[in-house]
């Protein structure tokens, strides 16, 4: 007689305990405290108490996974969808109807319209454009002069997402009102977010009445080009006038609300965290000159000394690797959030319906049981021998599934050719007054970052 071997079944979801706490809570406001006080090394700390851990910001119970193959699951779960404390803090800004905050078939029906604007094929077309505004950029400067880096990189991501999906002539004007607003909006909702206290934050104190103004010049800037563009008549082949003209599953065009909160979810986060990207890839070019002359010269090798070309970026494999590990030291997206929609697993523990998750791509991308020196600027790691050592999900800065940043080889062109472009005409040092501390918001970036050009 013989006795088959049988696998356990797995316990039920309610038979499975929950995640442990993380200690340093206080009466009130949880670890709301920590994470404002210094929410990068809070964050990057968390494995140490589990796979899997329980927090507290203010009244609410969150949960977060801490590894690469758990933050992976949750991305590709249908049991979680977008929401949580990161996406109820956006709401002011990004609505509820737009590509970013929506889900289910409303999602699913949004990403249909804009994706062929972003499609692989269709990115070449833009090529002209990101070529004129890197070069512009470069142009601008002037050898031993200051720039002033955060408005200079909104200038330039303003003018590349206008130019190329809106089709829009929106002057230096714009990109500066964005700009401004964005720093003041972004760091509001950071705090509603990690301190909810509800109606605190609607008494007509200062810094509500600042928030409340920049949020409501951000939605008049979308206003005006929505409008601008009804009036011209014109229908150009870009996102806009894809939106514009986009049916509901009725078949009826989409209502206002939702044209203007796509428009707000492509020209402010988009800008937002392509501006900050690039003030990361401008410090690390100055902190880095080493990596910035090995881009200088693969240029120059690929070009033999002409204006380097949306052509060429793909050629670009030492230019391409730096924004890779640039990416992954000072992510633009360092916190995201999602909510679980029905009684679930996650690392062997029950994550109940309704809770929310947190978790840290700057953590994930940082740990030190997923890269060797870890925190050490190396872009040979994303050589093709050396990346394949590299977890699974341990590095997705557009994220992954269906809620992968469409813009992905948009993004990555962009950032390429501008990297490409100022490396090879100049080398930077870091000016007086300069304050190149990480600025923490929902968005990562410099805090005032000043450079001085020299030429090469």
């Amino acid at each position: 007689m013989t006795v088959e071997s049988v696998e356990p079944e797995a316990p039920a979801v309610a038979e499975l305990s929950e995640p442990p706490f993380a200690g340093g809570g206080v009466p009130g406001l949880g670890h709301g405290w920590k994470l404002a006080r210094d929410p990068l090394a809070f964050m990057s700390r968390l494995r140490d108490h589990g796979d899997v851990v329980r927090l507290r910001l203010g009244p609410k119970t969150v949960y977060a996974p801490t590894t690469p193959e758990l933050t992976g699951a949750v991305a590709l779960s249908p049991d979680y969808i977008i929401a949580g404390p990161l996406w109820e803090s956006l709401e002011g800004l990004l609505g509820k109807k737009g590509v970013a905050t929506a889900n289910g078939p409303q999602h699913r029906r949004q990403r249909r319209t804009i994706q062929p604007a972003f499609r692989l094929g269709a990115i070449p077309a833009y090529g002209p454009i990101m070529e004129e505004e890197a070069h512009a950029l470069t142009e601008r400067w002037q050898p031993g002069r200051t720039i002033d880096c955060t408005s200079e990189s909104f200038r330039v991501a303003v003018r590349v997402a206008a130019r190329c999906l809106l089709r829009g002539e929106y002057m230096d004007e714009r990109a500066e009102r964005l700009c401004n607003a964005l720093a003041v909006v972004f760091r509001g909702m950071y705090r509603r977010m990690v301190v909810p206290l509800g109606p605190l934050y609607r008494l007509p104190l200062p810094a509500n009445r600042e928030f409340n103004r920049a949020l409501a010049d951000l939605h008049l800037l979308v206003d005006e080009i929505v409008a601008e563009r009804r009036a011209s008549g014109q229908k150009p082949d870009d996102l806009l006038t894809a939106l514009l003209e986009a049916r509901d599953d009725n078949g009826n065009p989409i209502d206002e609300q939702e044209i203007h909160d796509q428009v707000v979810a492509i020209l402010t986060p988009g800008s937002e965290t392509i501006a900050s990207t690039i003030m990361s890839l401008l410090q690390v070019l100055a902190e880095h000159p080493e990596h910035a002359d090995r881009v200088r010269e693969e240029v120059q090798t690929m070009t033999g000394g002409r204006p380097v070309a949306f052509d060429d970026v793909r050629k670009l494999t030492h230019t391409n690797n730096v924004v890779v590990e640039t990416m992954r030291l000072r992510p633009a997206v360092w916190i995201l959030t999602r909510r679980a929609v029905t009684d679930t697993e996650l690392g062997g523990y029950r994550i109940p319906a309704g809770a929310d998750i947190i978790y840290s791509p700057y953590a994930i991308q940082r740990d030190a049981k997923s890269y060797a020196d870890h925190l050490r600027f190396d872009p040979d790691r994303w050589l093709p021998e050396r990346a394949e050592d590299v977890p699974k999900y341990a590095m997705n800065p557009f994220s992954v599934g269906n809620r992968k940043c469409p813009s992905d080889h948009f993004s990555m062109a962009q950032l390429t050719l501008i990297t490409a472009a100022v490396a090879t005409k100049y080398r930077f040092e870091e000016a007086p007054g300069s304050n190149g501390a990480t600025r923490v918001g929902i968005t990562l970036r410099p805090h005032r970052l000043l450079l001085t050009p020299v030429s090469r």
